[in-house]
């Protein structure tokens, strides 16, 4: 049996999108997408943490599993938590995947690779990043950006140095742009979700400077493509067309 296990935290409430999981592209509800990318991946065990029974109604009748959690839950880290003591009580997942459930046109080998700093760096945390040189992507602060040390003999991973929504680091060259999959060691998992909002956090916005300020290595795979999440009506249409040509 495999020690990872992806968890895939899921809502009704989305401001800029209500009832964003069961939005249907291409005939079938969001969540089913991405439950069905993570299972292609075949890294491990895959759940949705849902916040309510529609979503989890949704993914049980396309033949998945999924887990109620209180949907008072503050962030998608606490409800991956939550789920995560109820399908595990006894600890035997050792590594787990927190995998966004707006990503329907998800490469699956994204999955595998979040999980590589674990295994080369030793990093109790990991997540992936893509490098561009889009100007515009460099100045628009909904691209997060990671600021990574690589070590040149091993260019596809390095270390996360800090993440900003600021255009950075400074001068020629490109930028490595966020991407918001994260791998966690359970006891990793357990420490990040007990800690408070750090003060960085709370002003760029960004759940994983907890880690980082509170002394929590986080290694970074570089990838070769940014996975296209949905947020607005404007990227449903968008995903409904990349998913129409796809099984045309």
């Amino acid at each position: 049996m495999s020690d990872t296990v992806v968890l895939i935290p899921a809502r009704m409430k989305a401001s800029r999108l209500p009832d964003k999981p069961l939005a249907d592209i291409a005939g079938t509800p969001m969540i089913v997408h991405v439950l069905r990318r993570a299972a292609e991946a075949a890294v491990g065990r895959v759940v949705v943490a849902c916040a309510e029974p529609v979503i989890a109604d949704t993914v049980r009748a396309a033949g998945g599993e999924a887990v109620m959690t209180d949907p008072e839950l503050p962030s998608g880290t606490d409800r991956i938590r939550q789920a995560l003591e109820t399908i595990d009580p006894d600890r035997r997942f050792s590594r787990i995947v927190n995998l966004q459930g707006d990503l329907p046109t998800l490469d699956p080998r994204v999955l595998a690779q979040v999980l590589e700093p674990l295994d080369r760096l030793g990093t109790p945390m990991a997540t992936l990043a893509c490098a561009t040189e889009d100007p515009r992507e460099k100045a628009d602060p909904n691209v997060v950006k990671a600021v990574v040390s690589i070590d040149p003999a091993e260019p596809s991973i390095g270390r996360a140095l800090y993440f900003t929504r600021a255009t950075c680091p400074s001068g020629d060259g490109p930028i490595l742009h966020h991407i918001g999959i994260y791998a966690f060691t359970r006891d990793t998992l357990d420490r990040f979700a007990a800690l408070p909002p750090s003060p960085l956090e709370k002003r760029e916005r960004l759940e994983q400077l907890r880690a980082l300020e509170n002394g929590i290595p986080i290694g970074v795979r570089l990838v070769d493509t940014v996975p296209f999440g949905v947020d607005t009506p404007y990227d449903l249409d968008r995903a409904r067309q990349i998913l129409s040509l796809a099984r045309s």
